[in-house]
């Protein structure tokens, strides 16, 4: 019996194995990318594509992961921190040695949507489970407009990951759990505008790679699709309609928040301010719209905007209120206005600011304590530096200020300690 039960026992380890191997050597990977896109673009169609190219590449973000700060454009080396270690975006500018001016076309659209490049699979930090789902057409345009670019002769920099994860071999097993074979993106029934920015949504923005929290296996989660995630230690905030709504949003002014970064509800930060610097301020006004009609689930937008009702103050303790209003008083009523109205083209209003109303406060409490940046934005607008206030406020004092904001303009029970707010320091 004992040997029956071992022989087993091998036979499953040796089928496992079998298996694990097959993986490993992609057996089971299956591509999006149809054969024809092996013949190559003549250069007539390659200057013909490159234009429309540009707003393709805008609309999928593609700069802001392929530059640094005062660096070569499309020449890469921006860090992602994620939990296993730090990756590097690499040279996508046409250069032979060091980007991708070696590429064939096809090459190109593998590695965009099947997440393996001429040289290797490519880290999920590059989006290519969202990319997965653009057409061959605006596929081919960003090949067309990026090798139409100056070639940057600057060597990628190697990521920083331990073993096993720095074998990117082993990406087969995260593609064969977190890579769909449905790349449609459209849905019978509903209207051009709304399949629009489905599409824009995503693919081309891909936004649920920041707003859909991951599994296990750093995969998005499809049963929390865009119900916000967290995002090197700030939070990317739920954006279906429900959250939307909550945050004091409606489709008209959703879409302008996405060209502008500014609006009532507040100002573009962190990784968002990038997308608007880089990305949405250039959208087309019937791409905003779209976008907006898909994330509050509209064929069409309504005419005149009518925003959602503010949320019901929450009342705290005497203590914490004496405690908030003192250090409101003492450094924000200056420039956000004894009522929360801010200054108009100065300093964003808190009354009526999205930040407050989310059931996460790390957003706000990490800028109560390091501040925000002068901020400027499309439109002329600019937004005075914001100061940080952890040299000035102990653990408890912003604790008790949160609670009371988020309490009295957010609608948010208070449940901020100073424990977390340590923490956060």
């Amino acid at each position: 019996m004992a040997r029956k039960l071992l022989l087993a026992a091998l036979a499953v380890a040796v089928v496992g194995a079998l298996a694990a191997g097959a993986v490993f050597l992609g057996l089971f990977e299956r591509s999006v990318v149809a054969r024809e896109i092996e013949q190559p673009l003549t250069a007539e169609q390659m200057k013909g594509l490159a234009k429309r190219g540009a707003y393709v590449a805008v609309a999928a973000d593609c700069y802001a992961c392929h530059v640094v700060k005062g660096g070569a454009p499309w020449a890469g080396g921006l860090p992602f921190e994620t939990p296993f270690g730090t990756i590097f975006s690499t040279n996508i500018s046409p250069d032979k040695d060091h980007g991708i001016g070696s590429w064939t076309r096809a090459e190109f659209h593998r590695a965009v949507r099947d997440g393996v490049g001429k040289h290797g699979h490519l880290y999920p930090a590059m989006p290519y489970a969202s990319y997965r789902k653009l057409t061959a057409d605006d596929v081919d345009a960003v090949y067309a407009f990026l090798m139409s670019r100056e070639p940057m002769k600057v060597a990628n920099k190697a990521n920083h990951l331990p073993f096993p994860l720095n074998i990117r071999q082993g990406l087969t097993f995260w593609n064969l759990v977190n890579l769909s074979s449905n790349t449609k993106t459209e849905v019978a029934g509903r209207s051009a505008m709304w399949n629009r920015g489905l599409y824009l949504t995503d693919a081309l923005a891909h936004c649920g790679e920041c707003h859909t929290p991951r599994n296990l296996a750093m995969g998005m989660k499809e049963s929390g699709y865009l119900q916000g995630s967290e995002l090197e230690g700030v939070v990317a905030p739920d954006i279906t309609k429900a959250g939307l709504t909550r945050m004091g949003f409606d489709p008209l002014v959703f879409a302008s928040f996405m060209k502008s970064g500014i609006s009532a509800q507040g100002a573009m930060t962190n990784q968002m301010f990038e997308v608007v610097h880089f990305s949405t301020q250039y959208f087309t006004a019937d791409d905003l719209a779209a976008m907006s009609a898909y994330l509050f689930d509209l064929d069409t937008l309504p005419e005149r905007v009518t925003p959602p009702a503010p949320p019901q103050p929450v009342a705290v303790s005497a203590d914490v209120a004496t405690s908030a209003r003192a250090s409101y008083l003492a450094v924000c009523a200056s420039c956000h206005g004894i009522e929360g109205q801010g200054i108009p083209h100065v300093v964003v209003p808190l009354a009526t600011n999205a930040s407050l109303r989310l059931a996460d406060a790390r957003n706000l409490n990490r800028v109560i304590l390091a501040g925000i940046p002068a901020q400027r934005f499309p439109g002329l607008e600019r937004m005075q530096p914001m100061p940080g206030f952890s040299a000035h406020l102990s653990d408890q004092q912003v604790a008790d200020l949160s609670n009371w904001l988020r309490a009295s303009w957010g609608g948010q029970q208070p449940s901020v300690t100073a424990d977390e707010v340590k923490r956060l320091r």
